[in-house]
């Protein structure tokens, strides 16, 4: 049986990622990743196998998502634990994974693990980088979910 994940051990496999340059749809420490395959990344490193394969998307696959649904928030909730949270308020937690939407009306289109010192998160033209949780991603955070079997 696997001991329970804590969020300084979520952070730390995240960690590993540092430095991966961005690759749309790939999840390959080293190799190349965006913010959902570090995130599925992170998955295997800590629990194995992922749970479901992810649909191919497009770098605008949030903006072109139907009306009222939110695929990446739906596939969090669907594996991950989601954590109550007052969002405009919110301080990170080592090894929580974040949501973000960049437009109010649009669904959740950027992922993160949280670490002690602020995120940690693949983004388009730069590699995997931990950085800051500013006013500006507090702003567009909203979700907040953790790991199975992380406390």
């Amino acid at each position: 049986m696997r001991d329970p994940l804590d969020g300084a051990a979520v952070a730390a496999e995240a960690r590993l990622w540092l430095g991966t340059p961005y690759r749309h749809q790939a999840s390959l420490i080293g190799v190349g990743c965006d913010c959902l395959g570090l995130l599925r990344g992170v998955w295997r490193g800590l629990l194995g196998d992922e749970p479901e394969a992810p649909p191919p998307y497009s770098g605008t696959w949030a903006e072109s998502a139907a009306p009222g649904t939110d695929p990446l928030t739906e596939a969090a909730a669907r594996h991950l634990v989601p954590v109550a949270a007052d969002l405009a308020r919110y301080g990170p937690a080592p090894g929580e994974v974040l949501l973000f939407a960049f437009r109010a009306h649009l669904p959740a289109h950027h992922c993160a693990i949280a670490t002690q010192a602020g995120m940690i998160h693949a983004h388009d033209r730069a590699a995997v980088t931990e950085v800051a949780f500013t006013p500006w991603w507090r702003r567009h955070l909203v979700g907040v979910f953790r790991f199975p079997g992380a406390g």
